[in-house]
């Protein structure tokens, strides 16, 4: 573990601002994909999106930070702060193409896909925040990081500026330029993983012995947190009693997030200057980026192959 959290990535002034306007152009991708209709179908037909809204806001955060309480002194608080950061993310943009494949319903994947982007510009500080710091309390690690501040109004004032105004710009561009939304909506799509990517290696380019080595750990983390976060989904629908093709959709949409604002919240600002070394934040993150892209690939293709479509 303290291999793990001695990653450290440090970028220039042009570095931080490079991911920054990237990740923004990346979420005006993402809200080209939202209409106004869309919100005036959730309050047609509430019961899924309410669920869904359930398991991305609140549910998941809430279960991580137990989980993460769960596996104290088998992880470190940094490696668990960095569960709870994906968790407080929105929704993953490429979700709304995984709920394509397994045959789910892709008018509520792009509603919960816009609605928890759009409530993102509040929620995702606040999740953070809030189940961040129950986590630093009930686990018994404030003595262990005496300076670990969770700067609250900094993370918002970051998050408005990177989701908040490409949503609006995004929004704009679908509802008045409609062709224009449709021609550039799946290039920006597959393009956002690209530069996942490209951030990732950007990322452990110059640490790539300690990621090397604590990778098969930090896959095992990952790996049980995005299982959770994908069971949410699924047994929230369930217990629901929503149509087996909603169900489909919230598992999907519980187990993809956007950690890719995470990571750039990491890499592209200064809000975690005052924290400890944060590799553990930085691995979690980024391996949760790459996982949740075969798992949901994987989940998708057995959706995909079950013959029942209720």
């Amino acid at each position: 573990m303290q291999t793990i959290d001695s990653i450290q990535v440090s970028l220039n002034a042009g570095g931080m601002n490079t991911i920054n306007i990237v990740l923004a152009f990346v979420m005006y991708g993402v809200a080209l994909g939202i209409k106004p209709q869309i919100f005036v179908e959730v309050f047609r037909k509430p019961k899924s999106v309410l669920l869904g809204m359930l398991c991305q806001l609140v549910l998941l955060p809430a279960f991580t930070c137990g989980l993460a309480i769960l596996l104290t002194g088998w992880i470190s608080p940094m490696m668990a702060m960095g569960m709870i950061l994906v968790a407080a993310c929105p929704g993953g943009n490429i979700s709304n193409f995984m709920s394509s494949l397994g045959k789910a319903n892709i008018e509520l994947s792009v509603s919960l896909t816009a609605i928890s982007t759009a409530l993102a510009v509040f929620l995702t500080p606040f999740n953070f925040w809030c189940w961040g710091s129950l986590y630093l309390h009930f686990a018994g690690v404030e003595s262990e990081i005496p300076t670990l501040v969770i700067p609250l109004w900094d993370v918002f004032k970051t998050i408005f500026i990177l989701l908040g105004i490409p949503l609006v710009l995004g929004i704009l561009t679908s509802h008045f330029l409609p062709k224009v939304a449709e021609a550039l909506k799946k290039p920006l799509q597959w393009l956002s993983i690209v530069i996942f990517l490209a951030m990732v290696v950007l990322s452990f380019s110059s640490n790539i012995h300690a990621f090397l080595v604590s990778v098969k750990y930090i896959f095992i983390v990952v790996f049980i947190h995005n299982l959770l976060a994908l069971s949410i989904g699924f047994g929230v629908g369930t217990i629901g009693k929503v149509p087996y093709r909603d169900r489909r959709t919230l598992t999907i949409e519980t187990g993809i997030q956007n950690s890719g604002l995470g990571l750039a919240l990491m890499l592209g600002t200064t809000l975690f200057a005052n924290f400890p070394p944060h590799g553990g934040m930085l691995v979690i993150t980024a391996w949760w980026g790459i996982w949740h892209i075969i798992s949901g690939l994987t989940v998708a293709t057995i959706f995909n192959r079950t013959k029942r479509d209720a």
